[in-house]
Order: C-alpha cells, then sequence, then structure tokens
C-alpha cells in the first residue's frame, strides 16, 4: 500500500515555477488539439498560428493587444491593494464604468477646453468616480462589518443602470440608443499620440500607475497596515493601527485605480461610451491577481497572455466560421489549466510506503 502526503512548499526557485507554468500551458494546448480535432475537425496547428495572427499578425494587431493588455493589467494592479488587505473588491467593473462616465461627461459638456486642461480634469474626475464607488462599500465594511463581496458586486449592477441611464440621456443621433464616437471633429478629452504612437499615453500612465503601487506596498508605512490589517483586525488594533481608516483609504486606491482604467477606455480608446465598455475586465483581472499571486509584475505577463488568447480567439471564429464559444472553451481550457498549476507551486506530493497495523 502507498500513500499520498502533501506538504507546503515554502520559497521555491523562480525557475521551477516558471517550468510548471509551461508545463502547465503545454499540457493545456494538448488538450485544446484534442477538443479542436473532436469538435472541428481542423488542424489544430493551423489553429494556433490563426491565434498568433490574430493577436499580433500585424502592426495594428500588436497595438490592440498591448491596449488591452494595458486596460487589463491597470484594473488588476487596482484590485491587489484590496485583495492584500483581504477585502475582496468584486465591484472593479462598476469602478471602471463610473470612471468612464466621467470621462465621458467631460467630453461631453467641455468640448471647447483645451485638451491640455481637460484631460488632467478627465483623468482626476475619473480617479474620483471610483474613489466614490470604491468609499461607498468600504465604509459599510468599516462601520457595519458588511459582506464586501455582495455590496461591491451590487454596486457593479447599479453603474450599468447609470450608464444606461445616460446613454439614451445622451443619445446622438436621438432614438439611436448609443452615443456615438464623442468630439470626432475637434477630439477633444482624446488621448494624444506619445512618441508616435497612438496609446503611448496610455502605456506611460499604466507603467508609472503600476511602479506607484509596487513601491506603496512594499516601501510604504501604508502598505505595511493593511497587509496587518489583511491578516488580523485584532492584531492590528493591537498595534494601534486604525483598521476603519486603513479599510476605507485602501479602497480609495483600488476605486481610484480602477476609475483611471475606464478614462484609459474611453478617453484613450473608444471616445464612447456604452454599458460593456468594461467588458468583464473586472471580472478577468481577478484572474490576473490570482494567478500572479498579487505581484504586480508577474502581472505584466499574465496579463499579456489573456489578452493574447483573447484577441487571437476573435480571429480564429472568423477565420475557420467557428462558433464563438469554441474559443472561449480554448481560453476556459488553458486558464484551468494555469490556475491548476498553482497547486504544485504551493504543495509537494509525495509517495510514501503506507505502514499498517495487522
Amino acid at each position: 500500500m502507498f500513500d499520498l502526503r502533501l506538504s507546503k512548499v515554502e520559497n521555491m526557485k523562480l525557475y521551477k515555477k516558471l517550468l510548471i507554468r509551461a508545463a502547465a500551458v503545454l499540457a493545456a494546448l494538448l488538450v485544446c488539439a484534442i477538443v479542436i480535432i473532436s469538435v472541428t475537425d481542423l488542424n489544430p496547428f493551423e489553429v494556433y498560428g490563426g491565434i498568433i495572427n490574430g493577436a499580433l499578425g500585424t502592426k495594428r494587431r500588436v497595438w490592440v493587444t498591448i491596449r488591452d493588455t494595458l486596460v487589463l493589467l491597470l484594473v488588476a494592479v487596482g484590485l491587489v491593494p484590496a485583495f492584500k488587505m483581504r477585502f475582496w473588491n468584486i465591484g472593479a467593473e462598476g469602478q471602471i464604468l463610473m470612471g468612464g462616465l466621467a470621462s465621458a461627461a467631460l467630453m461631453i459638456y467641455c468640448p471647447n477646453v483645451p485638451n491640455g486642461i481637460l484631460l488632467p480634469l478627465i483623468m482626476l474626475s475619473s480617479c474620483a468616480a471610483g474613489i466614490i464607488w470604491g468609499i461607498i462599500p468600504a465604509y459599510f465594511k468599516a462601520k457595519y462589518n458588511t459582506n464586501e463581496t455582495l455590496f461591491t458586486l451590487m454596486m457593479n449592477y447599479i453603474a450599468m443602470q447609470l450608464i444606461t441611464f445616460c446613454i439614451v440621456f445622451w443619445e446622438n443621433p436621438p432614438g439611436s440608443n448609443s452615443v456615438g464616437i464623442i468630439n470626432p471633429n475637434t477630439s477633444a478629452g482624446w488621448f494624444p499620440s506619445v512618441f508616435g504612437q497612438r496609446y503611448g499615453l496610455n502605456l506611460i500612465i499604466v507603467i508609472l500607475i503600476t511602479s506607484f503601487v509596487f513601491f506603496y506596498l512594499h516601501y510604504t508605512k501604508h502598505g505595511y497596515e493593511l497587509s496587518v490589517v489583511g491578516e488580523s483586525w485584532d492584531t492590528a488594533r493591537y498595534a494601534g493601527i486604525n483598521v476603519k481608516k486603513v479599510i476605507i483609504r485602501t479602497m480609495a486606491l483600488s476605486g481610484g485605480i480602477c476609475g483611471l482604467a475606464g478614462c484609459l477606455v474611453v478617453s484613450g480608446a473608444s471616445h464612447t461610451i456604452s454599458t460593456s465598455l468594461a467588458g468583464g475586465r473586472g471580472f478577468t483581472a481577478i484572474i490576473v491577481a490570482w494567478m500572479s499571486n498579487f505581484n504586480v509584475f508577474a502581472m505584466i505577463v499574465v496579463s499579456f497572455f489573456l489578452c493574447f488568447m483573447s484577441n487571437g480567439a476573435v480571429q480564429i471564429a472568423s477565420q475557420f466560421s467557428l462558433n464563438e464559444n469554441v474559443s472561449d472553451i480554448i481560453i476556459g481550457i488553458i486558464i484551468f489549466f494555469l490556475i491548476g498549476s498553482n497547486f504544485f507551486i504551493n504543495y509537494r506530493v509525495t509517495v510514501q510506503k503506507g505502514v499498517h497495523e495487522k
């Protein structure tokens, strides 16, 4: 008889983690190949080539993938402070929507303000909208110990309804149920090209915020305090930390960053607003944060990979006339294997010969 025993792995070396991740991806691709052959009768290598072509096949596709990666990364980075505090912020979707709503409002109502003044106002207002949407559940958590998961989730639906109301109010042309491209003639409120690249400013903003959050979490008193609060409220109080203040302050930071992501979508990319502007990024960013073990730099790789697969899946759906669900299945299988690889990173499985009394 043999027994399987689990033991916790402490401080696994980086190259071993990478090997486990790589093995998970290879295993996922093998399973995907079986699914592709059995469901579509297509050559899986052609399908994988279509994914690469869809994400990186042209210069424009490369920059679209980079653009999507930047927004997803920014949202994931925004979630990290809250998650490290054990505040399960499921409301990033709503915070993105509110940040986008604030950006669109300024673009619509202040089209004659110079971009040098309008853009900073848009960024600040989008951050402020996200902060408000983050502070509301944080206050009730700090004051009444409410369930933050349900509270932030409900805030998402409220944000969607506010967006719907504003779209009807702003619809252009009337009766179209769409805002359309905002300020197409003047480009008021649009991010300018930087270094000759349309999404250059997006890149700069995300690099600065990512670096700031890394420094904030690892080298500041506030970062230490939120970690202590996440471990135990009682321990934090014993250490003289104001738990309520930390909760509200941390969620203000988290909501503000997610709100800024809404600005990147509206002012930095689409130049319009809709209920789908968040695009599910608030939920996908949760996967990014967990798969990266809250390491903001590891999130760069994970965010790029997920956007690479997502954009490539759109291509194969059209190139091979596949149902969109097939491409979603491929992405789901790969994510499943990547998440499962965390088990082998965190635990060691050993086989021992069992000893049984007669």
